[in-house]
């Protein structure tokens, strides 16, 4: 049994999807072009990655082979394969549910792609609780970009920016210091019971710092309000079971901090990597630990970034070799993903693709489990590495 690790790479999709034309995604495929885009010499970044992408760790776990991909003549070390999502969405809490066995069988609600986005009921209750005498946006917009055009505006009035994606979220925008971070959070909190009855998915606190907007940085003390899971998730299962859940990142967010131990932070997809490397060394027999790598998604595929996204994932690869020398016998590691987000792709928003699944460990025996029909197999998988109750869904392919 001994223990069991979940690495989201957040938005690494390796194609497109079988459903992807509904979504309007058809071709997105983020390993694929990023590939190409190394391949053809323009994904270079000064300083930080040139030429083609070398991912020696997760090639040799079967990458390349679980995506289709001819480049590579190794044969995989690990259980390698791909997975479809079931669920209605492809945001990140559906992928993440689902790769807990829960997929999100419903529709979340959304917000259109008008000015102003937001009903202006809801913005009235939210200004009239939330003790705020108005807000700044009110439109659908890149975090980062909306920041720079509302943020010195937002630190002389007082006022919050509002933003919204194609995700089913609210999201709020205020300075750390200025506005107050705990203000921000309660904030957050006010609008999460105020959108309830519109499902929306996730409000999400986006606090700032800096003083103009050449200077404004979005902090890593971001929060997520989530609405929680419908149905008890794998996680919920481990701790039913006395085990440990070891949440790094933004997981304990995703999951309403339902069936959560522990939670570690960290600054960036290194600093997780550390807390997922720490977490892993206080582990217990039987615990779980389930890891969020944000950057891909939040730093590259949303901002169409393909050159700091391919270099993101070469230094991902070069810590794996870490991660398996801190493993235990009958250790289980699966790296997989929530969505994808094409940064070769039209728009800023995730896109439905197939995500990978590569489980490894030193007793894991390598095979081809070919295209699983849902990421619930995973969450069955773990469950039954770990001899924990099965959820509803999936099938283990262990």
């Amino acid at each position: 049994m001994a223990r069991a690790i979940i690495l989201v790479l957040d938005s690494f999709g390796i194609g497109t999807a079988p459903d992807a034309e509904a979504f309007g995604d058809d071709g997105a495929d983020t390993f694929g072009h990023i590939l190409a885009a190394c391949l053809a010499g323009e994904a270079d970044v000064d300083g930080r990655r040139e030429g083609p992408l070398r991912l020696p760790n997760l090639e040799r776990l079967g990458l390349f082979a679980a995506a289709g991909r001819g480049e590579s003549r190794m044969r995989p070390q690990a259980v390698w394969g791909s997975a479809c999502e079931i669920s209605h969405g492809k945001d990140t809490p559906s992928g993440h549910w689902e790769i807990a066995g829960v997929p999100v069988l419903f529709d979340w609600g959304y917000f259109p792609r008008t000015e102003p986005a937001f009903p202006p009921e809801l913005i009235r209750q939210i200004v009239d609780d939330g003790g705020i005498d108005g807000i700044l946006g009110d439109k659908h917009a890149s975090g980062t970009e909306v920041i720079r055009e509302l943020g010195e505006e937002s630190v002389a009035t007082g006022r919050p920016i509002f933003y919204t994606s194609s995700d089913s979220v609210l999201q709020i925008a205020a300075h750390e210091t200025h506005f107050g971070l705990e203000r921000l959070y309660d904030l957050c909190a006010v609008a999460r019971r105020h959108v309830d009855p519109l499902n929306i998915g996730r409000v999400i606190a986006r606090p700032f710092t800096g003083e103009t907007a050449e200077t404004f940085t979005r902090t890593a003390n971001r929060r997520d309000f989530s609405v929680p899971p419908p149905q008890a998730t794998l996680l919920e299962s481990a701790t039913r079971a006395g085990r440990s859940v070891h949440a790094i990142g933004k997981i304990a967010d995703i999951f309403a901090h339902r069936g959560i131990t522990r939670t570690l932070k960290g600054d960036g997809n290194m600093a997780l990597f550390d807390r997922t490397l720490e977490a892993l060394g206080q582990a217990a027999d039987g615990d779980l630990v389930f890891a969020n790598f944000v950057d891909f998604d939040m730093l590259y595929g949303h901002r169409r970034d393909v050159g700091g996204y391919a270099a993101a994932l070469e230094a991902f690869d070069r810590r794996l070799p870490e991660l398996q020398a801190a493993m235990r016998p009958g250790d289980l590691a699966v790296v997989t993903a929530d969505h994808g987000c094409d940064p070769t792709f039209r728009g800023s928003d995730h896109t439905r693709e197939v995500v990978p699944v590569l489980a490894f460990g030193p007793a894991i025996e390598p095979k081809p489990i070919g295209r699983r029909e849902t990421f619930a197999d995973i969450g069955a998988s773990v469950a039954a590495h770990l001899s924990l109750e099965a959820t509803s869904n999936g099938r283990s392919f262990l």
